[in-house]
């Protein structure tokens, strides 16, 4: 039976980080740039969210939490919203500029990145429905969802690319993406010599 309060507590959770800015937006604790600070923080959040998503098929298959795989649209939805609003004050503070925002997607490396990694996410957002699974088929919808990968490695890049300095932190969300990818490629390679030896 599932838990009835796993999934609005995921969602009251998330939106955690979102109430913390406000909070600290409002409380002028954001430091001498607060909106380069609330869009970095909203960018980290998302890879969270998205890094979460991905981990999920690993837990159940590692440690049998089903309860995951229950909560992955939500977490991967979560990401998609963090990202939106990411971008979002990005194009809030180019203002009035914001016929420079092509060129800059363009010509600057870590910011193509990271939007066409938002680009991917449309998809995956756009087909999260049951109903869509029915439409598309599951083999098709599997194969969109399968963006979450590329997806995942141009936001570390983006984030890699973006701090410059001290690339810590970023090369530990990095890691963590790199073992999950791993694990699924062995799982893939796994189950199809399985399906060459019946």
């Amino acid at each position: 039976m599932p838990d009835p309060w796993l999934k609005p507590g995921i969602f009251i959770g998330a939106l955690f980080p979102l109430a913390a800015l406000v909070i600290r937006w409002i409380d002028t604790a954001l430091g001498a740039d607060p909106v380069r600070e609330i869009e970095n923080e909203l960018g980290l959040t998302a890879l969270i969210f998205l890094i979460a998503s991905v981990a999920c098929s690993p837990a159940k298959r590692l440690w049998g939490w089903t309860w995951a795989m229950r909560v992955r649209r939500e977490l991967g939805l979560f990401a998609f919203f963090y990202a939106v609003l990411h971008f979002g004050v990005y194009f809030w503070d180019q203002y009035p500029n914001w016929g420079i925002i092509p060129e800059d997607i363009a010509k600057r490396p870590f910011i193509t990145v990271g939007f066409t990694a938002l680009l991917l996410l449309v998809p995956l957002a756009l087909t999260s429905t049951k109903s869509s699974v029915k439409r598309l088929g599951y083999v098709r919808w599997q194969q969109i969802h399968w963006l979450v990968y590329p997806a995942g490695i141009l936001a570390v890049i983006h984030f890699i690319w973006r701090v410059k300095r001290d690339v810590s932190q970023p090369l530990t969300y990095a890691v963590i993406l790199a073992v999950l990818l791993a694990f699924r490629i062995v799982w893939w390679l796994g189950r199809n010599r399985a399906a060459r030896q019946r």
